[in-house]
């Protein structure tokens, strides 16, 4: 299993209230996409959420969190978390929070076009 079933369960509950969310496979995991955008991904012991890059460099003081690198570079206003630190409702809850809070700014993915 590439991902923790009981973290996407766990994120899945956190977002069942909202009108438009989709999940799909991506990142090695489950990710949750809201109104469209990339919000939240579930991999195996973390989730990765994209949140505001102005507040980038405070939150990755937090424990269990840090910033999120693709092939070699830094994404600021993505950081993965880890499951150790999203033990209880309340924990998970303030990360989803703040990609949920960021959300209805954040930039929407480029789609190719199909010839």
């Amino acid at each position: 299993m590439a991902y923790s079933e009981e973290l996407v369960n766990r994120v899945r509950e956190a977002l069942q209230d909202l009108p438009d969310v989709e999940e799909k496979k991506m990142f090695r995991g489950i990710t949750f996409m809201v109104n469209g955008k990339m919000c939240i991904s579930v991999s195996k012991d973390r989730i990765m959420a994209r949140i505001d890059p102005g507040m980038h460099d405070t939150l990755i003081e937090n424990p269990g969190c840090i910033t999120v690198i693709m092939k070699g570079k830094p994404y600021k206003g993505f950081i993965h978390v880890n499951e150790l630190s999203l033990k209880n409702k309340k924990e998970l809850d303030y990360w989803v929070g703040l990609a949920l809070d960021y959300n209805p700014i954040a930039k929407a993915s480029v789609k190719k076009k199909k010839s």
